[in-house]
């Protein structure tokens, strides 16, 4: 029996083309939570930065955060787990991103600074994701602050070499431009786990979507893993079963094949 759910944001709950939750996915949520199955947002996103899930947070029915891809997962206002990066690891990556003119989001518990911000973070962020202004900070300040993710916008093979030189963080990529990096152990999986101790179930009682690379963790560890009809290969690969994409009904109807 199925008795959660653990959904990714961007491209699994929102479009990216409306920025919207489709109308078809939040009658099924609705649906599944009168049946009092748990609704558990597993994101990327900083909690201040889940600002497009309105037409679920308004009508109750979600139930639990994993954010930060697992590093500060949270039920209301009870924080259940919060894992920072070591701070060398910190100034590592700052040190990069001044050598190799390195676009860096520095996300801690309460702030949200970029480093060197430059026009492909900001087509990414602002145009693609919706994401409201960031500020900007000094690596100074940076460096005195606790990080709990570092968002960059690396390409592949710059993220190998960061890669070496970093080696106790998780990397995770589910966007072309960026490379979200968290401490070791940090994964979306890791929130599954916190989740399901708190509400009292096992992961194997679960469902989990996503569309990313940061979501492949989740949708192996869940008892049915699902991808979206747009994700890349790696998460098809990954999943039990792929559904239509977020424009295409794509939760809707996993859900009525699966759950209802």
């Amino acid at each position: 029996m199925v008795k959660a759910l653990f959904f990714d944001i961007d491209g699994t709950l929102v479009s990216f083309n409306t920025h919207e939750v489709p109308e078809s996915t939040v009658r099924a949520l609705e649906e599944v939570h009168e049946k009092g199955v748990f609704i558990i947002i597993a994101t990327g996103r900083h909690r201040k930065k889940i600002d497009n899930l309105g037409q679920l947070e308004d009508r109750g029915l979600i139930d639990g955060y994993i954010s930060m891809n697992g590093a500060f997962c949270f039920v209301g206002k009870e924080v259940l787990y919060r894992h920072p990066i070591r701070s060398k690891d910190v100034i590592s990556m700052l040190s990069y991103g001044r050598e190799f003119d390195i676009t860096t989001v520095f996300t801690g518990e309460d702030e949200i600074m970029v480093v060197n911000p430059t026009g492909v973070f900001k087509d990414a962020y602002y145009k693609e994701l919706n994401i409201s202004p960031i500020g900007e900070a000094s690596p100074e300040h940076v460096s005195g602050c606790r990080i709990y993710q570092m968002t960059s916008f690396l390409s592949p093979e710059m993220e190998k070499k960061v890669r070496i030189n970093i080696p106790d963080c998780e990397f995770s990529r589910w966007n072309p431009a960026f490379v979200d990096i968290n401490a070791s152990g940090c994964t979306k999986s890791t929130g599954m786990d916190i989740m399901c101790k708190y509400f009292g179930i096992s992961p194997a009682e679960s469902v989990a979507f996503g569309d990313g690379g940061n979501d492949i963790s989740i949708i192996k560890h869940a008892g049915t893993g699902i991808a979206m009809g747009q994700a890349g290969d790696n998460v098809k690969r990954s999943a039990d079963y792929v559904t239509t994409s977020v424009d295409e009904d794509g939760i809707s109807n996993a859900l009525k094949k699966l759950v209802l």
